[in-house]
Order: C-alpha cells, then sequence, then structure tokens
C-alpha cells in the first residue's frame, strides 16, 4: 500500500454532504469508495486526495466504517496505520465492486484495439504457454499489434496475484472458486500416458504392470512423488519407480524425449507438443480416479436425460473481473 499519512481518525461528524449522495440509510453505499482508497492508501491522508476530500471528511468516513463493519479496519503500528485481518481479507472484494462501478458508469465506446499498446500477463503452465502462444501471437499480431505479452508459470500463492490485479488471466485446472473471478469452462481433457518415439514399452499394448515396471518422473510443483496413479497401481498391488520430479510438464517433456523415462499430462499438452519433441502417447492402464470418473458419468447421465447434451470441462480460464 501507498501513502505516508499517520493521521488518526477523529470523531464522526457531518460529512455525508462531501460525498455522492441519495442511498438508502441503512446500506450507505458512500463507504465503500472511501473504504477502497483507505485500504489502497493506508493512509487517511493518502485516501483523501485520492477522492479530493479534506482529511477531516475522510476521518470521519471511516469512523463510520469501524461502525458499519464492526472492525478498525486500520489500526495504527509504530508510526503508521496497518490493516486490520479483516481489511485485508475485504480488500479485493471492495476492488472488484469498485472496478465493476467504474465500468457500469463509464461513457460506453468501441474501444480500437489496434491502439491499445500495453503488456497482458497469463498464467500458464510453461508446456500450456507453448501450445497456446504461437496461435495467440499470431492473431494479437493483426487484432492487437500494439500490445505485448508475458507469460508466466503458476504461483504458489494460488489466484491472490490475479484478485490483486497482478496477471491478467490464467489457464488450467480452476480448483478455486473467488468472487472476484470469473472462471470460463474451456475444453474437457484427460490424462495419457506419453514416451518417447520407439520406447520399449511402446511395443506391444500397454498393461498396469509393464507400466509400473517402467522408469517414470512426476510433474509436480510441491515435488511429489506419488499421486493418484500410485494409488490406483496400488490397488492392484503394484508400484511404479518414480525416480524424478519437476514443477511442469515441459521438463517432462524434455527429460522423456531423450531417455526411457515416462510420465503422464494432459492429452492436450502431449498432443499439441508430439511432433516438436518426437514422443507418443498411449492410455493410461488404471483409473486415476475411480470414483471422480464415476460421478462425472453419472452427472453427464443426469443432465443428458433432460436437456441437450452437455459438456462437462475440467480445463478453464479466469480472469479479473
Amino acid at each position: 500500500m501507498s501513502g505516508t499519512g499517520v493521521d488518526d481518525p477523529g470523531q464522526d461528524g457531518d460529512w455525508a454532504h462531501e460525498l455522492p449522495g441519495g442511498l438508502a440509510p441503512h446500506v450507505d453505499l458512500r463507504l465503500l469508495p472511501a473504504l477502497d482508497a483507505l485500504l489502497q492508501e493506508g493512509s487517511v491522508t493518502g485516501a483523501a486526495e485520492r477522492l479530493a476530500l479534506s482529511p477531516p471528511a475522510m476521518s470521519r468516513a471511516l469512523s463510520r466504517i469501524r461502525r458499519a463493519l464492526g472492525d478498525p479496519v486500520l489500526v495504527r503500528a509504530g508510526r503508521g496505520l496497518v490493516p486490520t485481518p479483516r481489511a485485508l481479507e475485504l480488500q479485493p472484494k471492495v476492488r472488484a465492486l469498485m472496478r465493476e462501478a467504474e465500468a457500469l458508469l463509464a461513457p460506453s465506446r468501441q474501444e480500437d484495439l489496434t491502439q491499445v499498446s500495453r503488456t497482458l500477463t497469463i498464467v500458464a503452465d510453461e508446456a500450456y504457454a507453448a501450445v497456446l502462444a504461437p496461435a495467440l501471437l499470431n492473431r494479437a499480431s493483426a487484432e492487437v499489434p500494439l500490445a505485448r505479452f508475458t507469460f508466466t508459470v503458476e504461483s504458489t500463492h494460488g489466484s491472490a496475484p490475479l484478485r490483486e490485479g497482478a496477471v491478467d488471466i490464467e489457464v488450467g485446472v480452476i480448483d478455486e472458486c473467488s468472487p472476484e473471478l470469473r472462471i470460463e469452462p474451456l475444453f474437457e481433457d484427460r490424462f495419457v500416458g506419453v514416451a518417447r518415439s520407439g520406447h520399449p514399452l511402446l511395443a506391444t499394448p500397454v498393461s498396469a504392470a509393464a507400466f509400473a515396471s517402467a522408469r517414470h518422473v512426476s510433474v509436480s510443483r510441491k515435488g511429489l512423488m506419488t499421486g493418484p496413479i500410485d494409488g490406483a497401481l496400488h490397488a492392484r498391488g503394484l508400484r511404479r519407480d518414480v525416480i524424478a520430479t519437476v514443477p511442469n510438464h515441459g521438463e517432462a517433456l524434455l527429460m522423456i524425449a531423450s531417455s526411457d523415462l515416462v510420465t503422464a499430462m494432459p492429452h492436450s499438452l502431449a498432443a499439441g507438443a508430439r511432433e516438436c519433441v518426437g514422443i507418443e502417447l498411449f492410455d493410461l492402464p488404471v483409473e486415476t480416479e475411480p470414483v471422480h470418473v464415476w460421478l462425472r458419468h453419472a452427472v453427464r447421465r443426469a443432465l443428458t436425460r433432460s436437456a441437450p447434451p452437455a459438456r462437462l470441462a475440467e480445463q478453464d480460464v479466469r480472469d479479473r473481473r
């Protein structure tokens, strides 16, 4: 947060005339821009300057916000003010509401995308980025020629960078919902086995025993050596030999292309990389999540009995609202 003001909020008073009015008294939405400014600035003086108000007016607004929330919002720490845990929880939600309001009240206009000059940040596994980037950049060169793109890997902080506006969009398997994010299904994917072209494992149909006996590289951002595949093999009395783990599928692809290692990854990634790195795909000889497979099929059957065919999507895209 910016701002260095250390103002101590004064007593509540008649400050409402200095903010836009006309709202129901039991839900004073005039407090939202004040709260947003306070949380962004971390300073009564800074928030007042942001909204072109006097510091006493902003101080009185903070008093009303505190009463409305039942929380001090900003508390003194040394020479400055810091947000409370409740304030930190509210900050992305308040910012999202303000962005929605600004968009709603902005004049309607068709933006000339050929004149937009900005950098767009995309979060994606590097293998997804390798598949996505060529088509995206080709289209952008014709439709948004001045835009530049930054591809970055997933953060260990979950969706926080997306909620806070540090990135623009994330592509991958989305398992975290948030009111500040818009999630849109892209397509359904499945895991497949991957080995180099000519691998001895591919000489015959791949059985569970043959698959387990191969040397494996596992993909895990947390460095885990085991996962659902191991659980499915264990149920058959089998155990695979995982000799290495890497944080992303791109590294796994490079490793298996020049060795006898095998791995498992989403079909969309493996199919896109097949011609580039000389690999072959094969169906996994085990169901990695049998209960989830049953559930997906049962839901699909239930939906299609009374509605047009529906596709259950597991690959999603999310962006900042």
